[in-house]
């Protein structure tokens, strides 16, 4: 269901400026229509955050309890940046909370979910407690991560294997997240993080690799 139709039947706009706010997204050709309801009327984000929690069939998440040192050993700081994925918390050591923004990542979060060992369930977190979040969690200390491009799946294999080769990890285990290869490797066994499935809970004797190919675009880190 269209998130302006939502809107509509949760009582939190009008047809009338349902019909004006479509009518200045026609003109413009650009801004969602959430976007264009909050500028020009004044609805509170979290109601269009309820609303799009409708439309994707997703809940809304609260940041409470957010646990910034802990979450940022859950993925490296350049997926957290470039695929919008807010790793929020840890229930009951079985279950991550992922949080997004905008569109849950469903490929996102199968590969947290092979990579942790969690069940991940995925929600929706308002734009602004979900931007706050998430830049103290960028200026957290994450696990050393090295950046490497690659020729081709046959260059990707090859260093994968030399990697293991050297670094000799007691396990590791790698996704793909879109463009993105991620190797994280476990250097001793107290490094596997007892009760959080495979997040550490220390930084200590677990590294990262990220791969990408060399035909795309290198990532970009932004400075803490």
């Amino acid at each position: 269901m269209p998130l302006g139709l939502i809107l509509l039947q949760q009582g939190s706009i009008t047809h009338a400026q349902l019909q004006r706010a479509l009518d200045l997204q026609q003109r413009a050709g650009a801004g969602r229509i959430g976007r264009w309801l909050i500028e020009q009327y004044g609805i509170q984000q979290d109601c269009v955050t309820r609303a799009l929690g409708v439309q994707w069939g997703c809940p809304v998440l609260a940041v409470d309890g957010f646990d910034t040192c802990a979450m940022a050993l859950a993925a490296p700081r350049l997926l957290v940046e470039r695929l919008g994925m807010l790793p929020l918390r840890i229930a009951g050591g079985r279950i991550l909370y992922l949080a997004f923004a905008g569109r849950p990542d469903a490929s996102v979060a199968f590969a947290m979910e092979r990579m942790s060992g969690l069940k991940v369930e995925c929600g929706l977190v308002d734009g602004a407690a979900w931007q706050a979040a998430r830049e103290r969690l960028c200026a957290s200390d994450f696990v050393e991560a090295v950046f490497d491009p690659v020729a081709d799946s046959e260059s990707l294999a090859t260093k994968v294997a030399a990697t293991l080769s050297r670094l000799r990890p007691v396990s590791s285990r790698l996704v793909r997240l879109h463009r993105f290869f991620w190797l994280r490797m476990w250097l001793e066994t107290g490094a596997m993080g007892a009760g959080n499935g495979g997040i550490p809970t220390t930084r200590e004797d677990v590294v990262d690799r990220i791969y990408w190919l060399a035909g795309d675009p290198a990532p970009t880190v932004n400075p803490l």
